[in-house]
């Protein structure tokens, strides 16, 4: 069947308006709000160019938009430097002693968890350099423990923009306490290297940052294709179209990917069984996924009756980026995915757990996720160019700086891309039943089950969710058999299939209640019981209020494994 509707996709698509928009957006700085507004109306006039409908909303988004910074030395002298989105605004400079952190130092990991406080401690009234990115996590830990500033010693000779918010999307009251409250930079590691040595000698320097944070009117261009037999039921394609300047592999190949898609499944609209929207988000970086979340907000009931599945597209159609082995998506579509990246690519796919970032924005409401990016480069071709790891671009290390141009772009691997996201929309807004596992999903929940009752041994009995947990796997197993059997009506299953979703999905995803954002910080599996991890190096006299949150976290699964079986028309 996948390879039928390949063929289709192939037959109709089209990459000539793609080709155009990653030329046109090359020489457009998609980082300023009012160029990013240009950038979405470029994207609107290339569908209508194509008779194809696009409605261009303008939602009033929260933004920070970074500025000059710089390090200044006590001779005077000044190191180049980058703020990070929603870094403290500190023009007048703040001054203070340097510190290592060597304990949290080394390597560049993308998702490194703060250390302990008392590693941490020696930052205390002190400027702290670390190595790697500027991450939300770690300077939200450097400030909670009284740092005044941080240097991120970035791990090349570029320095890399990013944000360190912990907050999704426009902030409720509640978050505006949780807005950074100290400066914090980027450097290269040449002058860190620098900076490294003078900590070590107790110098001092002076961070002077500067950011413009406010509320910004941004367009947010949606296209919708409705199911040819009236179906509300729809898949979601998304990518953000802002960047850190002209931004090509980081995302324009992905806002081209998307017209192409849209394009190709435009011609095909008399076939679709279930309507399709594409979206292209502003305030990816400078809003910490604000424009995601505002459509999230605004169309939550919709979303929550009738999405079956959201995709995102990021960073595709980048130089060297040919590895399609290792690709993000819930355990429940992990099948799918690999027959799709099968039948476009002929490599055989791993599934990876989502982390919450890159517009990961409809866990919250119990959407299944497919893709984050897409291609990337291998782990030998990465050595061979000697570069790091990074999140976007293919793993080029121009992610997020003044080099990601035009010959990030890789055109046969863009059409590649495209063929594997149109494919992929194409199969769900056509399958009969929704091609989506949720015995896998089941199975990951026992083994974190079990990890977290490993944790804690004989101190806490998680028995009880195991129990509950039998009953549903046993009813899933009966539930695909009389799917497979023909015994259940492809519109039941498929509706049923949708409504595990909604359970299943934040229960593994989510700390919060459904329809709010949680903190931009990766979620644990199962994350009311994740914390049993914690139990074998707590001090005894915290262990009792350990037990009483992971007493709750057990009700919360309980109760989401209770719900899910009832679902379920046999068990």
């Amino acid at each position: 069947m996948l390879e039928t509707q390949l063929s289709e996709i192939r037959n109709v698509l089209d990459m000539t308006s793609a080709t155009a928009l990653v030329h046109a957006f090359a020489k457009q700085d998609r980082e300023i709000p009012a160029e990013a507004n240009r950038g979405a109306q470029m994207i609107a006039d290339a569908l209508r160019a194509k008779g194809i409908p696009v409605t261009l909303h303008q939602p009033e988004i929260f933004l920070s938009l970074p500025g000059p910074a710089s390090v200044v030395l006590a001779d005077g002298s000044q190191m180049r430097a980058k703020p990070p989105a929603f870094a403290l605004s500190c023009p007048q400079g703040i001054e203070g002693e340097l510190v290592y952190m060597a304990e949290a130092g080394g390597g560049t990991p993308l998702d490194r968890n703060p250390a302990s406080a008392s590693a941490l401690e020696c930052a205390r009234g002190k400027i702290a350099v670390i190595e790697g990115f500027a991450l939300p996590n770690f300077i939200a830990g450097l400030e909670a423990v009284g740092a005044i500033g941080a240097i991120a010693v970035n791990p090349g000779v570029d320095i890399h923009n990013g944000t360190v918010s912990t907050i999704w999307g426009t902030p409720e009251l509640p978050d505006l306490s949780r807005l950074p409250k100290i400066p914090s930079v980027a450097v290269n590691r040449i002058d860190g290297d620098r900076l490294i040595a003078m900590a070590s000698q107790g110098a001092r320097v002076t961070l002077k940052t500067e950011l413009e944070t406010g509320w910004f009117p941004q367009n947010l261009p949606v296209m919708e294709i409705p199911a040819a037999n009236g179906c509300e039921d729809f898949v979601l394609l998304h990518g953000h179209y802002d960047s850190w300047g002209e931004g090509v592999g980081d995302n324009g190949t992905g806002n081209a990917c998307m017209l192409a898609v849209a394009e190709a499944l435009w011609a095909l609209r008399g076939k679709l069984q279930r309507g399709v929207r594409l979206a292209w988000w502003p305030g990816h970086s400078t809003g910490r996924y604000a424009g995601s979340a505002w459509f999230a907000d605004t169309f939550a009931r919709d979303l929550d009756k009738h999405c079956v599945a959201h995709i995102n597209c990021d960073s595709p159609g980048c130089r060297w980026a040919v590895s399609y082995e290792s690709v993000q998506c819930l355990a429940e579509a992990e099948p799918y995915v690999q027959q799709v990246v099968a039948a476009v690519t002929g490599q055989h796919a791993t599934g990876i757990r989502p982390q919450r970032n890159s517009d990961y924005t409809f866990s919250n409401i119990g959407v299944t996720g497919l893709f984050n990016s897409s291609s990337m480069m291998t782990a030998e071709d990465r050595a061979a160019h000697g570069y790091y790891v990074v999140a976007g671009c293919g793993g080029n290390i121009a992610w997020h700086t003044e080099n990601d141009t035009i010959e990030i772009a890789d055109f046969d691997v863009l059409r590649t891309d495209a063929e594997l996201y149109a494919t992929t929309v194409y199969g769900l807004a056509t399958a009969e039943v929704l091609p989506f596992d949720w015995r896998l999903t089941a199975a990951e929940f026992r083994q974190t089950i079990l990890k977290a009752q490993a944790s804690v041994g004989a101190d806490f009995d998680f028995s009880p969710s195991l129990e509950v947990l039998d009953v549903l796997q046993a009813s899933l197993s009966d539930f695909y058999a009389a799917v497979e059997a023909g015994h259940i009506a492809a519109t039941q299953a498929s509706a049923t299939i949708q409504a595990l979703a909604r359970v299943m999905v934040p229960v593994n995803f989510v700390r919060g209640p459904r329809f709010s954002h949680d903190p931009a910080l990766n979620t644990p599996p199962l994350p009311g019981i994740a914390d049993a991890s914690l139990w074998p190096d707590l001090p005894e006299n915290q262990r009792g209020f350990l037990r009483a949150q992971l007493m709750r976290g057990q009700n919360r699964l309980i109760d989401a494994l209770e719900r899910a079986t009832g679902l379920l028309p046999i068990g």
